[in-house]
């Protein structure tokens, strides 16, 4: 395990150290949502679904974004704002395990809807796509104008950790006050993460053309007057797709400029204030950790590499949480206590 200057003292960040059948990087990344995992968690998930009410956000122009907030017993510590990766939602295992922890720890949590993920479909009729950072900043915002909290923290996983870093980035001029945000491999420099897509094991995606041409169905049912999505969903690659997504649906010239947009590398974090501690691995198939090279440091950052841990899988057995919920649990305690 590495960690860069300036990174929390060691104690506060456990090494992870998978027992040598669980090593494996593609194992790691597929683990976390097998039907065993599931079962496991869902029966120490009731207590969270129980107290989690549906709420939408007013984000700003006409913007509504969805998801659950639940209430911890007694005088919360803070609350800590979780988002998933894409094509996940505030519904997945992984958001919700880490929530009934914190919400153990005496946490109010919530879970956070990107546009046009969980059942948010209908909400807005535009599509999503990943340089909508100005309504997650707004959703943000919002969670803080409603509940007021003691202290607002977030933390996400994958596309979801990038959008936590990009509304640190933005949280001061907002005038919002997070004290802490946790980012689980979030994605650094997207053309390489698509290129690692297309190019590595076949198996990723096929999972994200699956997923994202379901969502895409979805929206179309929504909005038949608007869509008819039967070209895009012909198209075979996430690079068709995304292109095609670009042109079509954002306002960006070409894909390169659409993915530069919403990478981390560039100067993107150079103003940041916020402390904020990146969790990545060195074996991750999705994400090359090497991007992690291109960041600009600040005082505010962390930054802490896994030998192993594939994909957010941090998997260390195999019927318990992950190794990842156990630190970002301990990381935003410690927060809350400074």
């Amino acid at each position: 395990m590495t960690e860069s200057p300036g990174a929390p003292d060691e104690a506060l960040i456990d090494p992870f150290r998978p027992p040598r059948y669980l090593a494996s990087a593609h194992l790691q990344s597929v683990l976390a949502s097998t039907p065993m995992r599931k079962s496991f968690l869902k029966r120490r998930l009731q207590p969270l679904i129980e107290r989690s009410q549906d709420v939408i956000l007013d984000c700003g122009d006409g913007v509504r974004l969805h998801g659950y907030h639940a209430a911890t017993e007694g005088n919360p510590k803070g609350l800590v704002v979780l988002i998933h990766g894409w094509e996940g939602s505030a519904e997945a295992m992984y958001v919700m395990s880490t929530a009934r922890r914190l919400l153990d720890m005496g946490f109010d949590v919530f879970r956070l809807n990107l546009r046009d993920h969980g059942s948010s479909h209908h909400l807005n009729p535009e599509l999503f796509h990943s340089n909508r950072i100005g309504e997650v900043v707004g959703a943000v915002g919002a969670i803080q104008e409603r509940f007021r909290p003691r202290r607002l923290m977030l933390s996400g996983f994958s596309l979801g950790a990038n959008f936590c870093l990009r509304v640190a980035a933005r949280a001061p001029a907002a005038g919002i006050e997070v004290r802490q945000v946790v980012a689980i491999c979030p994605v650094l420099e997207p053309s390489q993460t698509l290129a690692a897509l297309e190019n590595g094991w076949a198996l990723y995606r096929q999972y994200f053309v699956r997923k994202w041409r379901r969502s895409l169905r979805r929206k179309q049912v929504c909005f038949p007057d608007i869509y008819d999505f039967r070209e895009i969903l012909e198209l075979a690659t996430l690079t068709e797709m995304t292109d095609y997504l670009v042109h079509h649906h954002t306002g960006f010239a070409d894909l390169e400029h659409y993915l530069n947009g919403y990478a981390l590398t560039r100067g993107a974090l150079a103003g940041l204030a916020v402390p904020c501690q990146i969790i990545a691995t060195a074996d991750d198939p999705m994400i090359p950790s090497a991007d992690l090279e291109r960041i600009e440091r600040t005082p505010a950052l962390s930054i802490t590499v896994t030998d192993h841990g594939g994909h957010c899988g941090y998997v260390d057995t195999l019927g318990s949480t992950s190794w990842a919920e156990r630190q970002i649990c301990r990381l935003i305690d410690r927060a809350a206590r400074e």
